[in-house]
């Protein structure tokens, strides 16, 4: 009887080590990055989607480089302190690098950067667990925007519905969602359907870092006591 693959023993050593080497890759990049561009600026993002974020850092390959992920992988690349820094002053960005954070580097003049991470937004659907940012609610009555074939559906999705000569009919007001709570699994199906997106991506600037100059764009987030960007 051939020996089933899922039972192949996996060296941990092995697996740690190419962690260790894919962190080592990722410092090495922003350490190389560093010396390429002019300037660097640490940015928060709210509702992360990844395509979008994709084609955007596609729009500027040609004067910027981006990083994304471990917060301690790269500011361990940059330097945590005065003492390790690889360029004066990295050491304050590497403060502001918390919470949901990237890195941009780019040869991009100031006030073009700034702009264009300023008008930077996409609305998308909102998901499982988000915040709703209003209230949602159906009203006891025929639901013209679905068609007859969505009616069972509806009601998986917790929907009080019938057909009536072959129309969805809610026989009840349906609340889909409350401005402040997170939206469910359900209720995430259902504003999809009806096109309401409550989830908007976007970028903001919290500091830019030059071998000239450093300054903080965010208020309040000076400091090394910071918890989030």
């Amino acid at each position: 009887m051939p020996k089933s693959k899922r039972d192949r023993a996996v060296t941990l050593s092995k697996t740690k080590k190419k962690g260790r080497e894919h962190k080592e890759t990722i410092v090495q990049s922003i350490r190389d990055a560093v010396e390429e561009y002019n300037s660097i600026y640490v940015f928060s993002f709210e509702n992360m989607r990844n395509l979008k974020f994709k084609q955007f850092r596609e729009q500027l390959k040609s004067s910027s480089r981006f990083f994304l992920g471990s917060n301690k992988v790269m500011q361990v690349a940059i330097g945590r302190s005065d003492s390790d820094e690889i360029r004066p002053g990295l050491h304050k960005v590497s403060k502001l690098l918390r919470g949901d954070c990237g890195l941009c580097l780019t040869n991009m003049p100031i006030e073009e950067a700034q702009r264009i991470f300023s008008e930077y937004e996409d609305h998308d659907f909102a998901r499982t667990g988000s915040i709703a940012s209003e209230t949602v609610e159906l009203k006891e009555g025929p639901l013209d925007q679905f068609t007859h074939e969505m009616e069972p559906f509806l009601r998986k999705q917790g929907m009080p519905v019938r057909l009536n000569k072959g129309v969805v009919e809610l026989v009840g007001d349906f609340v889909v969602c409350e401005e402040g709570k997170p939206i469910s699994p359900e209720s995430s199906r259902i504003l999809r359907l009806m096109g309401i997106k409550m989830a908007t991506f976007k970028l903001s600037l919290i500091c830019r870092w030059s071998p000239e100059d450093y300054e903080v764009y965010q208020e309040g987030l000076q400091g090394s006591d910071i918890e989030s960007c």
